[in-house]
């Protein structure tokens, strides 16, 4: 009964689906829901104190006849898809120093990614590559540090400088670290990954840098909160350019990057991608150089910074807002988004006939007081103190669902939701756009109009999980998974009180205990022919 993050997946007959810790995995037959097998790991459950915000689990992946479950202990494991048994299984990361894991794998070509949870226990992040047949390590490139450690190449792998792409030059990220901080300097890797055959890339963003406290890490802290392109057979980065440098607010920047093409604001033909950040700003980059085309606010209440200079692609920070600038043991009040973000790991969706992004956000702010922090391996390093609350001046809701174009950098249409959406979006050819509401129900958008069009009755739990579609037998189908948690909902799931916990959750989502009970449940619904 946590919180039920990720989505089924459907492969065939059968449907997998996957449970927040202990990490259970269920195969239904699709033909008459009965279970064709169950999977449930064994695992320690001193690692629930050690994640931060849920144990939740984002889903599962397939390749190659085999399930792929990434387990909160950070074990990956590869399970035969017809009969659940175990083919093989890999040790990610340790516990014990605060690593954990809470993504989903994703399969590309022949090799199974994951990346590793514990920014806030000072844990280094890294994204690496397993052999999808045998589970043997092929690469591991680290978030920060060394050019050898982070597979960068100080003439070859780029980044966005001076309005152009240039090389990142040697020790690009040291030189922006103080003494051995970068060691555990965060940038974990727990959202999600895009991958374009074509260049033979993958690419996905990090997160926020340790501690939460920024004065005891000065400097850009490269490469934390950056997106990515690698080389997905060798590991090696093709480019990244770094969103928030210095992270003063712990907007860790894991969200996904969809994938799409088409024409620039001059007409350009390119291969895109697309990044809604934590920090408030809508990203479209050309994916195969790397070039900044977009930086744009998604959430008018966004304030901790004016813009970011497309010249440099720095963001212009607000002194008033800078918790680095106020010092520890100040208050810094009203900044806007709060740390959760604007929008957070809830995937948004593509519409190519429209050509808009659907994008679930947050519509929430906070105070920001930082405070000294010593790291001790395996126990929290995060050093501030939060309260969130609606954004102001506003619907008085904490959400809204948008519509967002790309290239121009705006908002179409916005429909606005009295929680965040915290629920990953899904698009159909019909025009409709699905997602999901923290106070338990499903709703469809015609995403033309910008219009709710369908309301599912009450669900059984609030949803924070992705809204699937698949077909069978001739008929569609639209599944989402409930259950409250997530950081949004970890005072329910966790059972905790007082305001000032779950990171600052706990006061301003109080409300949500009015609308629901915990829950896990699948719902599925048929679409009419």
């Amino acid at each position: 009964l946590r919180g039920h993050e990720g989505g089924p997946l459907v492969i065939g007959d059968t449907l997998y689906v996957h449970s927040a810790f202990p990490n259970k995995v269920f195969a239904i037959n699709l033909a008459d829901q009965t279970i064709k097998w169950k999977y449930e790991p064994k695992q320690d459950p001193s690692v629930i104190p050690v994640m931060c915000c849920d144990t939740v689990n984002r889903g599962l992946a397939y390749g190659d006849g085999k399930i792929l479950l990434q387990q909160a202990d950070t074990t990956l494991v590869a399970l035969d898809a017809k009969t659940g048994k175990k083919v093989w299984d890999v040790k990610n990361g340790d516990p014990k120093v605060g690593q954990t894991n809470t993504n989903a794998p994703h399969v590309f070509k022949d090799k199974v990614f994951t990346g590793i949870s514990g920014g806030e226990f000072g844990v280094r992040g890294w994204v690496a590559a397993y052999n999808l047949k045998d589970g043997k390590l092929a690469w591991k490139g680290y978030s920060m540090g060394p050019d050898s450690d982070m597979l960068m190449d100080p003439n070859t792998s780029m980044t966005f400088t001076d309005g152009k792409m240039a090389p990142v030059g040697k020790d690009s990220s040291l030189k922006t670290w103080q003494g051995d901080q970068w060691k555990i300097g965060g940038g974990t890797t727990w959202g999600w990954y895009s991958y374009d055959p074509e260049l033979n890339a993958m690419f996905y963003g990090n997160g926020n840098p340790s501690t939460w406290n920024p004065k005891q890490r000065p400097g850009d802290n490269k490469w934390s909160m950056s997106l990515w392109s690698r080389d997905v057979d060798s590991g090696k980065v093709n480019w990244v350019y770094q969103m928030t440098p210095h992270d003063e607010w712990d907007f860790d920047g894991i969200n996904e990057v969809p994938l799409f093409e088409g024409k620039d604001k001059n007409g350009k033909e390119r291969k895109m991608l697309a990044h809604f950040d934590r920090n408030g700003f809508g990203y479209t980059l050309d994916r195969k150089t790397g070039e900044l085309l977009v930086a744009e606010k998604f959430d008018p209440a966004v304030n901790w910074a004016t813009h970011v200079d497309m010249k440099t692609g720095r963001p212009q920070v607000v002194a008033k807002y800078s918790t680095h600038q106020n010092g520890e043991d100040v208050n810094s009040k009203g900044i806007c988004p709060a740390a959760l973000g604007t929008k957070d790991q809830q995937p948004a969706a593509y519409d190519p006939v429209s050509g808009l992004f659907l994008v679930p956000t947050n519509h929430v702010c906070m105070d920001y007081e930082p405070f000294r922090v010593e790291y001790t391996a395996g126990q929290p390093y995060v050093g501030a103190t939060l309260a969130m609350f609606p954004a102001p001046n506003s619907h008085g809701g904490m959400g809204n669902f948008i519509g967002w174009d790309p290239i121009k950098g705006k908002i179409v249409w916005s429909i606005p939701e009295k929680f965040s959406v915290w629920s990953g979006a899904l698009t159909t050819a019909s025009g409709l756009a699905f997602y999901g509401t923290l106070d338990a129900r499903l709703k469809a958008v015609d995403i033309k109009a910008g219009k709710v069009v369908w309301t599912s009755p009450k669900l059984p739990s609030g949803v924070i999980g992705n809204v699937h579609s698949w077909e069978f037998q001739g008929k569609q189908y639209v599944g989402v998974l409930t259950g409250i948690g997530g950081w949004a909902g970890i005072g329910m799931a966790a059972g905790l009180e007082k305001d000032s916990d779950g990171l600052g959750a706990v006061g301003g989502y109080k409300e949500l205990a009015k609308y629901g009970d915990l829950g896990g449940t699948l719902m599925v619904f048929a679409l009419a022919n």
